[in-house]
């Protein structure tokens, strides 16, 4: 066969592998997945490396590094295959700077975090909100927030619990502790004790269905198919609440829930007492901000939050999130439309999706 022939034949091949697609396109996604070797220049590659491509024909894939040099190909100087990549550079910098947060008696400041990355200010809060879904502050205050939950179970005071949480002042923690809380320290530490919860469960078309509210608002709304089961769940969360069932006033509120079951285009405006991370609110708003009828994928949302490499992180949130229907998390799907896991049911978020589809 002629060299022409061979050449014509390698190209072909290579331009048929979906790989070469992306070593056009520098797709970083393809990192550590394969590796490409160029036979006229000996070097091999990682498929994002910003050089211009060779042509097809002088182009082989590899598994690893390891078949590449075994190959006789050496690594790229501009794309260093055989170092970690820029994001696992990076991942692991942001790693680091998260276990110092969670080590410090009080939160680092952004210069001092930056300073032992070996990044500016700017560029460190910048990769960091990308990697993590959230800014260094609010990673701080989530971590002392679960800090302070913990220490309220075992110090022998509230204010050992504020202080051994890393709060350098409890005048700072009581400014925001019905939001970190949803309740009093001294409250949340008995469990709820005092707390009045009300709560009442109602029947639909799609099962059961619980709705709870503090004097802040609706703290739950919960789906499934047996309400013992749902109201254990309530009780679970605050074993020492007062909680208050039968309520005929507060049964209206699980009329309106089972109301926008059945006829989703009315819409639901109700008071929420909103309890989570700073990144769980963040995608938890960005579901309220889906219209009826309408949906979005995870990596959407991810998107719309500013944090697109999130997206796994999106979803532990649509998994957290306490209130069926009020925040919407049926209306995310996977990017190819496809139905994933909803904490009451895939069943529930098809018939949900469909009644939307209609009204």
């Amino acid at each position: 066969m002629k060299v022409s022939e061979k050449n014509a034949e390698r190209a072909a091949a290579v331009a048929n592998d979906p790989r070469w697609a992306a070593v056009l396109n520098h797709d970083a996604r393809a990192d550590g997945r394969f590796f490409y070797s160029v036979r006229t220049t000996g070097v091999y590659c990682r498929p994002s490396c910003a050089a211009r491509a060779a042509r097809p024909e002088n182009i082989a894939f590899h598994a690893s590094t390891e078949t590449a040099a075994r190959a006789g190909f050496r690594p790229c100087k501009r794309c260093k295959p055989d170092q970690a990549s820029l994001p696992e550079q990076q991942a692991a910098l942001i790693t680091a700077a998260c276990r110092t947060i969670e080590r410090a008696e009080a939160a680092p400041s952004l210069e001092q975090l930056a300073s032992a990355a070996g990044l500016s200010t700017f560029h460190f809060h910048r990769v960091f909100k990308r990697v993590t879904g959230v800014t260094p502050k609010q990673y701080a205050s989530a971590h002392r927030a679960r800090r302070v939950r913990r220490e309220l179970a075992r110090a022998g005071t509230v204010t050992d619990a504020i202080f051994d949480a890393g709060f350098n002042a409890s005048s700072r923690f009581y400014e925001s502790a019905a939001q970190r809380l949803g309740m009093t320290p001294s409250r949340y530490r008995a469990g709820g004790a005092d707390s009045d919860i009300h709560f009442a469960v109602g029947e639909c078309s799609l099962g059961a269905v619980l709705v709870a509210q503090t004097a802040r608002g609706v703290c739950a709304i919960l789906l499934g198919d047996d309400p013992d089961t749902l109201t254990r769940e309530l009780q679970d969360c605050f074993p020492k609440a007062n909680l208050i069932g039968a309520d005929h006033d507060y049964e209206q509120r699980v009329a309106q829930v089972i109301g926008l079951v059945e006829a989703p285009g009315i819409g639901l405006e109700l008071p929420l007492d909103v309890r989570g991370t700073a990144f769980q609110q963040r995608v938890w708003q960005a579901l309220r901000e889906i219209p009826a009828g309408s949906t979005a994928s995870y990596s959407e949302v991810a998107r719309r939050i500013g944090s697109p490499a999130a997206v796994r992180a999106v979803a532990q949130a649509c998994a957290a999130n306490m209130l069926a229907l009020a925040i919407p998390c049926h209306r995310v799907v996977r990017n190819d439309g496809g139905l994933s896991g909803y904490r009451w049911g895939v069943e529930r978020k098809r018939a949900l999706l469909e009644r939307e589809a209609k009204a």
